[in-house]
């Protein structure tokens, strides 16, 4: 990898997905940014400018950074892509070409962690339901009804305990709701009890936090079985991906009782919600509003534009994935 940076020599970045000003002014001159916010667009670059491409600012997980597009790349050496989850770039292309991917953790986890928190309360407590019920004038003539969830008398089990699950679970201590959390190995220094298998844990709670990274590795996780042994009282918050639940067993365990309730801020086909969903009064659907702040999204902003300048300073990157490391740095 070649990295540096040449006294004299224009450095070419294409700048992958939608267009955002801390990243299209966030270089010197020294760099020729060159945008494309489709796969289409990618296309269009003349050859030339492709041969001259050295690194890749992905600005939005729709943006898919496949093989077939770093391939287009030959001189390719760093892909900066936004957003902590990075499955949709394909880190084992980029690893078996010398490609260096970066993600954009930490500055988006209190963010991410404040929503997953507010998104339990909602659905528990029925913030949705009961701001219509006000809105409709129904409250002149009755009360709004008991809420059936609360968070008292919960356990919540968390599926994933990396920094974002961790920043949840100091929220819910705070609260004096106990926590347990299962992954395939103990996280070292955590004190919540451990569950190697993921039935287990949904037997013995009754609240299912879902922040574990997408993939093929998590895909549809949360499968019938995992709801079924939730059970009635179950409640599913996901702010991780749309693909670790099976969206149909969900919304059928919904129908029939089989859980109580569901937070959602992800979904399998967004932005595409299936309308059995959205009829739903036992769910508080949100637009993938996770980390959607303009502070949290200029940090994120910020840290791909700081990742691509530090790796051709000739510095190492700072926050590379595990799969892609980088080597004498």
């Amino acid at each position: 990898m070649a990295g540096g940076n040449l006294s004299s020599e224009k450095i070419d970045l294409l700048v992958y997905g939608p267009n955002k000003p801390i990243i299209d002014k966030g270089f010197s001159d020294q760099f020729v940014l060159h945008p494309a916010e489709t796969r289409a667009d990618l296309e269009r670059i003349s050859p030339a400018v492709k041969e001259k491409i050295r690194g890749t600012a992905v600005t939005y997980s729709t943006a898919r950074c496949d093989g077939g597009v770093m391939g287009m790349f030959p001189k390719l050496e760093i892909a900066a892509s936004f957003g902590v989850g990075y499955d949709h770039v394909d880190a084992n292309y980029a690893r078996e070409h010398n490609i260096v991917v970066t993600n954009t953790p930490d500055v988006l986890t209190e963010e991410v962690a404040d929503i997953a928190m507010g998104l339990l309360i909602a659905t528990l407590r029925e913030f949705v339901k009961a701001d219509r019920y006000l809105r409709s004038g129904l409250w002149t003539t009755q009360q709004y009804p008991l809420s059936v969830g609360s968070l008292r008398d919960r356990k919540v089990g968390f599926v994933g305990m990396g920094r974002i699950g961790q920043a949840i679970a100091r929220r819910l201590d705070a609260s004096l709701v106990p926590v347990v959390y299962h992954t395939r190995n103990p996280v070292a220094g955590l004190s919540y009890k451990h569950y190697p298998d993921l039935i287990e844990m949904a037997k013995a709670v009754d609240t299912l936090m879902v922040i574990v990274p997408g993939g093929p590795s998590t895909a549809k996780i949360i499968n019938a079985d995992v709801l079924k042994a939730l059970g009635p009282r179950g409640v599913i918050i996901n702010v991780a991906r749309g693909s670790v639940v099976d969206e149909e067993a969900m919304i059928a365990a919904l129908k029939s009782g089989t859980i109580l309730a569901a937070g959602l801020d992800v979904f399998a086909n967004e932005p595409a919600v299936p309308d059995e969903l959205k009829a739903m009064q036992n769910v508080v659907l949100l637009p993938h509003i996770g980390s959607a702040s303009v502070v949290t999204r200029n940090a994120m902003d910020q840290l791909v534009v700081d990742n691509l300048k530090a790796w051709f300073a000739g510095k190492p990157p700072l926050t590379p994935i595990a799969e892609t490391p980088v080597k004498g740095r």
